[in-house]
C-alpha cells in the first residue's frame, strides 16, 4: 500500500486540469475543516465546496470494485471502513455548511469538471 499515492493521481490531476481550464481556482489536498483530520482533493474555501476523487477499489465503487481474493476478509472490512468514513465525512461537512462532491476515478474528467463548476457557481449566487 505504500506504493499508492495519496495525491496527484492520474484521475485527480485530469480533473484538476479540467477544472483549472474553466478558470476556477482551488486548494489541493487540503483540510476543509481544521478540526476534522480528513483531506479533500480540491477545496473551494470561499464557496465551501470540497471535491473528493475516489478510487474504485479503495472506496467501494458499485460498478468496478472487486474485492481481492487474497485476504478477502481483510479487504472487505478495509473497504467497508472507507465507505463508512466517506459517509461520515460527507455528513460532517454538510453539518458545517460545506458541499461535499464525490467523483469516481473512472468518471470522465470533463463531465466531473462540469459538475464541480456548476456546484461552485450555485454556491456563489
Amino acid at each position: 500500500m505504500q506504493g499508492n499515492k495519496r495525491r496527484d493521481t492520474r484521475p485527480e490531476t485530469a480533473i484538476r486540469s479540467a477544472v483549472h481550464r474553466r478558470g476556477l481556482r482551488y486548494r489541493v489536498d487540503d483540510q476543509p475543516l481544521p478540526r476534522l483530520r480528513r483531506r479533500a482533493d480540491l477545496v473551494f474555501r470561499s464557496t465551501k465546496v470540497a471535491v473528493f476523487v475516489d478510487g474504485c477499489l479503495w472506496h467501494g465503487c458499485p460498478e468496478h470494485c472487486r474485492v481481492p481474493e487474497t485476504h478477502n476478509e481483510y479487504w472487505s472490512e478495509k473497504i467497508a471502513r472507507n465507505v463508512r468514513r466517506d459517509r461520515d465525512t460527507n455528513q460532517r461537512l454538510q453539518e458545517a455548511g460545506w458541499l461535499p462532491l464525490r467523483v469516481w476515478e473512472h468518471d470522465d474528467p470533463e463531465e466531473a469538471a462540469d459538475r464541480v463548476e456548476k456546484a461552485v457557481a450555485r454556491r456563489r449566487s
